[in-house]
């Protein structure tokens, strides 16, 4: 029976998901229409809303074409892994109180861990295709993971430096009073822009530079190995944007007085918020260039997100603020 509770658990949680990821595309097709003067899908159904169905739809009985010369097993297989680890990520977030599928108490470690296979996924795509653009592609994501997954890190150690916890429940539970948004706003803004860089968005989406690779490391896929691949990525994108919410805007916990609205509402307003800043950065930003990315990553945010932690573990025991 409790194995059944956990798979009702699950296929409750994946389902409004994969919906959430379908009109995710919409919205960025809307908003970035809107930013440019243009009206975005309005033909499917009424205001376009059925566009992310049919465009699921065209690819689920799309021809699958395997390239002659690849790997075929892992050429398969590559795109699967993307779309897995993405969903089975959403295992530790809690929706609410007490709304979380598994509450480990190293959350935070997990999830980092997850995010890092995740490049595995891109490795072999790049590799079993036997394309020279697909590998390049693969191989400069790869190195960008690497290199902003260093500084994400730094700020998750600051955050359970300041909790005592990796658990993401006592996080949330931990800003009742306050935010960690406020005493920790430049770290916050630091993990954005990382969590842009890896998940491959603009203006970090060097992987995918349509004008020098043509489509990077997903080039020779169509049809549902493209579809997983977009999936995989887009639900990247909202997994980040409830990490962020999570850590430092309170998660599911209410803004001020209004705690009459449900927790996992608030978590998804949040999240939303995110959203909105992930297409905003793709429609007006314009592309780093490959050296100045990892130079960014190396350079400049390495040493900042190194320098807070000293900085806010002096602080606090300085003042005999550690957690116990």
């Amino acid at each position: 029976m409790s194995s059944l509770i956990i798979l009702l658990n699950i296929i409750s949680l994946i389902v409004p998901l994969l919906i959430a990821i379908a009109y995710f595309t919409l919205a960025e097709r809307k908003i970035m229409a809107s930013i440019q003067r243009r009206q975005g899908p309005n033909v499917v159904g009424y205001m376009g809303l059925l566009q992310p169905l049919a465009d699921g739809l065209k690819l689920f009985v799309k021809e699958t074409i395997l390239p002659t010369n690849a790997n075929i097993f892992l050429f398969v297989f590559a795109p699967i892994i993307t779309f897995v680890l993405s969903l089975i990520n959403w295992a530790v977030i809690p929706l609410g109180n007490g709304q979380v599928i598994s509450d480990l108490h190293l959350g935070i470690l997990y999830s980092l861990a997850i995010s890092s296979l995740g490049v595995y996924g891109i490795l072999i795509s790049g590799w079993s295709s036997n394309s020279k653009y697909a590998f390049l592609g693969s191989l400069r994501s790869a190195a960008q993971m690497v290199s902003y997954e260093i500084p994400m890190g730094f700020v998750l150690l600051t955050v359970i430096l300041c909790v005592g916890s990796g658990n993401f429940t006592e996080i949330v539970l931990a800003q009742k009073n306050v935010w960690l948004l406020f005493p920790l706003l430049p770290l916050s803004i630091l993990f954005f822009i990382c969590c842009l860089a890896e998940t491959n968005r603009h203006p970090f989406d060097l992987p995918e530079a349509e004008a020098e690779l043509v489509s990077g490391y997903n080039v020779e896929y169509s049809a549902m190995g493209f579809a997983l691949f977009f999936l995989g990525e887009y639900g990247n994108m909202l997994f980040m944007s409830a990490f962020i919410s999570t850590l430092f805007l309170g998660g599911w916990l209410p803004f001020m007085y209004l705690s009459f609205i449900p927790g996992s509402l608030w978590l998804g307003l949040k999240i939303c918020i995110f959203v909105v800043f992930y297409i905003w950065a793709r429609a007006i930003l314009p592309r780093y260039r490959y050296d100045q990315l990892m130079d960014l990553g190396w350079k400049c945010f390495l040493p900042l997100s190194l320098s807070f932690l000293l900085f806010i573990a002096g602080i606090l025991v300085s003042f005999d603020w550690l957690p116990n």
